[in-house]
């Protein structure tokens, strides 16, 4: 939504956002492929060990920033994951079992593999992208600065566990309902916010049961299994793309560790769930009065 601007802005901003997210939905996409673009699906599935490939600019920035969260996040987010993340998502499809440690080991998930040079990609390896930990953060961001160029700062986003805010465009700020895991009707916590990105880590979101424990979609590089240290973690700061690869990084994290990463990170609060509540240290700050 966008505010305080003529219809014809708004139609056309409105336009060019949603167009902003096909456009990034079909260069990230692992399961399709589409006519005349080089995807992570052909990466993926096509392109073969040590051939080069000219990727869009935009799939481009978005590796070298999967890249440096690597380097960042000391390897828990890795975009190399992709075969794991596969068989993952074959045993929750089918929704009886989860695999065998064996299983997961012989996949290769080694970040190496891959060689950016500007917009020329090499894949070293057979291994598969997978770009889930920021991609929908990212391109959030890229739409909160189009509309921000255009000269359009009253805007609130929406992505489905991502949004962003700028100014507000009344008196107050924008409310923002944070939902409680496996209770999705029910807000648990509202926030008082303008000009930052929310975004939300949950186990609740995509999982399956077996022998009545919950595996969920969010697998850790380092075990090769999902964690479930908490329900969900929701991270507030400016950037989406940060807020999105961080929330991702401390669900897989235990909370005392999370705390103290958070903590020591200007411009950034968390909140986790997982029946009790835990605060960053200056989360107040959004808190609802």
């Amino acid at each position: 939504k966008v505010y305080d601007v003529d219809k014809k802005i708004s139609k056309e901003v409105l336009s060019t956002a949603k167009n902003m997210y096909k456009e990034y939905h079909e260069l990230t996409d692992r399961y399709n492929s589409y006519e005349d673009i080089i995807n992570v699906h052909y990466i993926n599935n096509e392109l073969k060990v040590n051939e080069e490939v000219e990727l869009d600019s935009r799939l481009a920035e978005l590796i070298d920033f999967g890249l440096n969260a690597y380097e960042d996040t000391d390897g828990y987010i890795n975009i190399a994951m992709g075969n794991v993340i596969d068989v993952w998502k074959t045993y929750r499809e089918e929704g009886k079992k989860i695999p065998k440690t064996y299983e997961l080991m012989n996949q290769n998930i080694n970040i190496k593999n891959i060689s950016l040079n500007g917009n020329k990609f090499i894949k070293k390896g057979k291994i598969k992208l997978d770009l889930g930990a920021f991609a929908k953060g990212y391109v959030t961001e890229e739409v909160g600065k189009y509309l921000e160029s255009k000269g359009v700062t009253k805007y609130l986003i929406n992505a489905g566990g991502n949004v962003k805010v700028g100014e507000s465009y009344k008196i107050g700020k924008y409310n923002i309902g944070l939902e409680e895991p496996f209770n999705t009707s029910n807000i648990y916590k509202t926030l008082s916010v303008e000009n930052v990105s929310i975004v939300t880590s949950g186990s609740y979101q995509r999982y399956y049961k077996v022998d009545n424990k919950i595996y969920n979609h969010i697998i850790n590089p380092k075990t090769l299994y999902p964690e479930n240290f908490m329900k969900s973690v929701t991270v507030v700061t400016n950037n989406s793309a940060y807020a999105d690869m961080l929330s991702t990084y401390l669900f897989l994290l235990p909370i005392e560790d999370g705390l103290k990463i958070v903590n020591n990170l200007e411009g950034v609060e968390a909140i986790w769930h997982n029946d009790a509540i835990y605060y960053s240290r200056d989360f107040n700050i959004y808190e609802q009065v």
